[in-house]
């Protein structure tokens, strides 16, 4: 589809990247990323070969982790939630079974991401007992897309709708 045909999406951008090189390590921020299509995040712990679409690449919204913070009266950061990508003003929800784009990389929404065992147990050793938290995180927990197109994403890109 050319750029032409795309909609901004209430001008979603993409506020911070994170990877983490092996399942357990630490997540660590990047600018940029490079993705490979049916694959994942080069140097993220889920990149594989022919990748299950669904484990690809994670998104969340900065509202669901302020609204997360605000019941928790906490301040934790984005990168404990363990998502790839945070974005600015946007209904992830609304994007499962659509195709999108995060700058000139198509996604395409397979699932919403509910917050798993991974994520109760790192929220727990922040104080934040693991029910409470997953309970506040159920439906904002993000969504899992698969990576459509070979390139880089960077930080500042907008997340646009395939019309």
């Amino acid at each position: 589809m050319s750029p032409d045909k795309l909609e901004p999406f209430d001008m979603a951008t993409l506020r911070a990247i994170f990877t983490a090189p092996v399942r357990g390590a630490a997540i660590q921020a990047s600018d940029a990323v490079q993705v490979h299509a049916g694959c994942g995040i080069v140097g993220d712990r889920n990149y594989r070969r022919n990748n299950t679409p669904a484990d690809q690449i994670t998104l969340i919204e900065q509202a669901a982790v302020d609204f997360f913070n605000q019941a928790h009266g906490s301040s934790l950061p984005a990168s404990l939630l363990r998502r790839n990508l945070l974005i600015d003003d946007a209904a992830l929800n609304d994007l499962v079974g659509q195709t999108f784009r995060v700058g000139r990389i198509r996604l395409r929404g397979i699932e919403l991401c509910e917050p798993c065992a991974v994520v109760g147990r790192i929220l727990q050793a922040e104080g934040i007992p693991a029910p409470a938290a997953l309970r506040t995180l159920a439906g904002r927990g993000g969504l899992r897309a698969e990576i459509l197109d070979t390139g880089v994403i960077r930080v500042g890109d907008t997340l646009t709708l395939e019309t």
